[in-house]
């Protein structure tokens, strides 16, 4: 039976300052990557809905990991597909966030593991702009 592959979609905020290309990522919440930096960082993305618009999709998982919407001309983008096989859409826009006022939603885990214990963590803990070679450390492949 072929395995299913699961597509997400999202939107890469991009700035210029002084000459030079910023990108906005996020850093996922949860126990599990607490103490992990680099190659743990991504664009705010999300798993598509069935029927539903892809670049509504980009944009809704935007503001559910970030409080914040970009508007203006968003850029389709080749899409990739990630070592773990997860297809990746993506769409580019020109615009600005202050990282100190996101605003992401939040999940439940069991945590510790098998401790019966149900905690909350914000699906984004933190979020940051990077040049592009910062970027290229920072995002999970």
């Amino acid at each position: 039976m072929a395995k299913k592959i699961n597509t997400s979609a999202g939107l890469l905020l991009y700035k210029f300052e002084a000459l030079e290309i910023y990108f906005f990522l996020v850093h996922p919440g949860g126990p599990y990557f607490t103490k992990k930096d680099e190659g743990s960082w991504t664009i705010p993305k999300g798993e598509i809905d069935l029927y539903e618009d892809e670049l509504e999709a980009a944009k809704r998982e935007f503001i559910e990991e970030t409080g914040y919407l970009p508007s203006g001309n968003f850029i389709a983008l080749q899409a990739i597909q990630q070592k773990g096989g997860k297809i990746v859409k993506c769409w580019a826009i020109e615009g600005d966030i202050d990282p100190a006022d996101l605003v992401s939603n939040t999940f439940e885990m069991e945590w510790p593991p098998k401790s019966g214990k149900m905690q909350t963590y914000p699906e984004v803990d933190r979020g940051g702009w990077f040049t592009f070679a910062e970027a290229r450390k920072k995002i999970n492949e």
